[in-house]
């Protein structure tokens, strides 16, 4: 990951939190921005040569935060910009997920990995999802752009894009405008922070 792409990833996580204005002491008193922007520097750290010491210092910080808020989310996992964690707590992703651009994740859900059968593997989340709290997401499935996931409602099956997913067992209700008012301070392209 180059340096630019690294800070501009940063400004768009940060920017969900707090809109565009960002200042130390609010990142200070959120604990789930603190978290993101150290998972972020490991991500950043982990490709680049010279680094060891500082990737070793930016895990130990990584895993003290997992440890304090209850955070799990593998560092291995590859995140787009503008992640959004809605709540301190029990957040688990497998470090095999791949997650989009503007996705929410609420506190007690689980991205998660199915061992046998024909979705052996782990769930890809596109641009653009909510998913709410206690919900879980397993599989070698693909949760399609603009979805919104209930909470308590555990998918293991592909979601088409412009839907909500609820219930148990899921039902997929198409809806063009499914994540509005949900996606909240994205950063356009164009935009500098």
């Amino acid at each position: 990951m180059l340096k630019a792409e690294y800070k501009r990833i940063v400004e768009c996580d940060k920017a969900r939190y707090n809109g565009v204005n960002v200042t130390f002491f609010r990142k200070v008193k959120n604990p789930a921005l603190s978290y993101t922007l150290a998972l972020r520097k490991v991500q950043y750290l982990k490709g680049k040569r010279f680094r060891k010491i500082s990737l070793a210092i930016a895990k130990w910080k990584l895993f003290r935060l997992s440890v304090k808020y209850g955070y799990q989310i593998g560092h291995d996992a590859k995140i787009g910009k503008g992640l959004y964690l809605g709540h301190y707590g029990t957040i688990v992703v497998n470090g095999a997920c791949k997650i989009g651009d503007n996705v929410n994740i609420a506190v007690g859900v689980t991205l998660g990995q199915e061992n046998r059968g024909k979705r052996k593997g782990t769930p890809t989340i596109l641009n653009n999802v909510f998913i709410g709290a206690n919900s879980v997401v397993v599989g070698n499935i693909t949760v399609g752009n603009n979805v919104l996931i209930a909470p308590l409602t555990l998918v293991n099956f592909d979601v088409p894009d412009n839907s909500i997913v609820i219930g148990n067992p899921a039902k997929i209700i198409p809806c063009e405008n499914a994540t509005e008012g949900y996606i909240n301070f994205v950063l356009k392209e164009e935009e500098n922070v």
